[in-house]
């Protein structure tokens, strides 16, 4: 994407978190932008691995989220990845692209929630595409930083 294409894209997220937030319904639109956000990233997923070889387990495709689709979507890696190896999965961006405009104090921790949500169905729909049927939360704890925990479902 170009310098214009990322603001445009900054701006299309803020108006989509706008609208579904101004909501009454506030689970409704969380709901809403999440799936619009899984949509998104499975659609995503699907043009960007056209071409890609098939990945060797679940920890080579969770590296290709890091790496690979994160650095499409927000112009940087993953800071860090962190398992369990037991289908937990935490993905830290100490500089999360969505955070960065409402950071300049605490006071607007409480409003983070609404701009991860969409993130957070990125994530699961891009795996989802990938195979890995998983539950995706964000935490965050401190502006611009966010946790991102993946929580792969099986059986």
């Amino acid at each position: 994407m170009s310098a214009a294409e990322d603001v445009l894209f900054e701006l299309l997220h803020m108006e989509i978190v706008k609208t579904f937030t101004d909501s009454k319904d506030k689970d409704d639109a969380a709901s809403k932008l999440e799936y619009i956000g899984f949509t998104t990233g499975y659609r995503f997923v699907e043009r960007a691995t056209r071409e890609t070889n098939r990945f060797k387990d679940e920890l080579d495709i969770m590296k290709y989220i890091c790496k690979v689709f994160w650095v499409s979507v927000f112009k940087k890696e993953i800071d860090n990845l962190r398992t369990n190896h037991q289908g937990v999965y935490v993905l830290n961006d100490n500089n999360f692209r969505f955070l960065t405009r409402i950071s300049s104090g605490k006071q607007y921790l409480q409003y983070a929630p609404r701009f991860v949500t969409f993130t957070c169905g990125l994530i699961r729909g891009s795996l989802a595409n990938l195979g890995i049927n998983c539950v995706v939360t964000a935490e965050v704890s401190h502006l611009p930083a966010c946790k991102f925990q993946v929580q792969v479902q099986r059986g």
